[in-house]
């Protein structure tokens, strides 16, 4: 539910303390609410969440909006449209305060050439979100909606403040639907508590 990698941030963090890179990665920071890559648009950097928590979503034709993922410390984002020159496939909002690495792209094109650290950590990435989106797909299929809040429930009390909207859209249901879910959910526990 809140994806993070340790290993790719610290590989960012020593590039970055080089001082090498001749300020082609910079350290940006976004409020909440700030959208820091935007869907359809030409995305100008790649970015790396240093700190603090985001979510991945796309607006479908209907304008529901779908969290794909809420994405913590180290998470990558961009890389995709860079490798594939299209615009960007999702909006990337600051939930709470973030600090963001950014990267020029030309500059992490020519790490793509020539780093082959890097290519290994991309191809990880890449494999770890395949694993995720299947086993998401799999899991909500499986489970009922009331179950998979529950564990969203538990994040939501240890690492962040989700709001209702944000909750419906990472469970692809309505508000109204989470409502519902919410209070059977809290009905069943106190039943069992009885």
């Amino acid at each position: 539910m809140l994806r993070t990698n340790q290993t790719f941030l610290d590989y960012l963090e020593e590039l970055y303390s080089k001082k090498d890179h001749k300020g082609n990665i910079v350290l940006k920071s976004f409020d909440k609410g700030d959208k820091i890559l935007t869907q359809n648009e030409i995305s100008t950097k790649i970015m790396l969440v240093k700190n603090g928590i985001t979510k991945c979503y796309f607006v479908e034709e209907n304008d529901k909006e779908y969290i794909v993922e809420f994405l913590g410390k180290g998470e990558i984002v961009g890389e995709i449209e860079v490798i594939k020159n299209v615009p960007c496939l999702c909006s990337i909002e600051a939930i709470t305060e973030v600090t963001a690495y950014s990267m020029t792209i030309p500059y992490f094109q020519s790490l793509i050439k020539n780093d082959l650290g890097l290519n290994n950590l991309l191809l990880d990435v890449f494999a770890e979100r395949i694993v995720n989106t299947s086993s998401r797909a799999s899991y909500q299929q499986l489970h009922t909606t009331e179950h998979t809040l529950s564990q969203l429930l538990d994040l939501k009390s240890k690492e962040m403040e989700i709001s209702k909207e944000d909750m419906a859209a990472y469970l692809g249901i309505t508000v109204r639907s989470l409502n519902r879910a919410l209070k059977e959910l809290e009905e069943k526990e106190k039943n069992n508590e009885e």
